[in-house]
């Protein structure tokens, strides 16, 4: 079995100018990429209007999954630790606005300005300490705590990841709740080792009806929830849920406040 690349190395070092190029060149990548962030966007739940909204694509990479989001008629930023990646959304003239930036660090939006957020296979990279100064529990804590100001309350965030094991998974819960949100776990297809995906989705907010967590997808493509489980202990059947917020502004700038 390959390696995790966050145990391999700092995500601003392992996705260097040949890894980017490489990761953005798979045609498989791609097609995994865009149905992430198409799902991603459909845990969102954002109003069928019409209506632009400002989203954060949030370790948006060389920007694959932001074209679902341009595609989808929204705005987004995009933010990234690699430089490399970002170097390769920029040659690609993703729609964007692109910042170099570590998330464990915070981020740097003004309170209740964005519409929503998503995430493709990043989050669990705060759960590593590639640097003496690097304390998992704070960088989440800081991470959360701001996703949770700078969201509009009512939003959604949907961040597919991918924890190590069961207490990576309860590290990014508990410090999602503790920044004040509302929300769960949805696994689609739980019982497949393939397709297999896990997203937290959390709402920004106290609990209501609106904060429910979304179906997962089962075997076939139907609903299914792991709720309806008798097996509570099952580490599948984990319940949190996400929600973020929108504010447009002029492409191509760096939105630090």
């Amino acid at each position: 079995m390959a390696s995790r690349p966050e145990n391999l190395a700092p995500p601003e070092i392992f996705y260097n100018d040949a890894e980017a190029r490489k990761y953005t060149s798979s045609s498989r990548i791609i097609n995994i990429q865009s149905k992430l962030s198409e799902r991603a966007l459909e845990l969102l739940a954002l109003p069928d209007d019409d209506v632009p909204r400002l989203l954060l694509d949030i370790g948006c990479g060389s920007g694959l999954s932001g074209e679902t989001l341009t595609e989808n008629g929204h705005q987004w930023i995009g933010l990234d630790i690699s430089p490399s990646m970002l170097d390769i959304a920029v040659e690609r003239e993703v729609e964007g606005d692109l910042m170099l930036h570590d998330m464990g660090q915070g981020l740097p939006f003004r309170p209740g300005t964005i519409d929503g957020a998503i995430s493709i296979s990043a989050v669990q990279w705060l759960c590593n300490a590639d640097k003496s100064s690097h304390e998992p529990r704070k960088r989440l804590k800081a991470f959360f705590g701001s996703l949770y100001r700078c969201l509009a309350r009512g939003a959604k965030a949907a961040f597919q990841m991918y924890p190590e094991n069961m207490n990576q998974r309860e590290l990014i819960l508990k410090a999602a709740m503790q920044a004040g949100f509302a929300g769960g776990v949805v696994v689609d297809y739980p019982h497949s080792t393939k397709s297999r995906k896990e997203f937290l989705v959390l709402t920004c907010g106290p609990p209501s009806v609106n904060t429910a967590v979304p179906k997962a997808k089962g075997e076939e493509g139907e609903s299914c929830s792991e709720d309806e489980s008798d097996d509570d202990d099952d580490e599948e059947h984990q319940t949190v849920s996400v929600f973020s917020v929108t504010f447009v502004t002029p492409r191509r700038q760096l939105y630090i406040f």
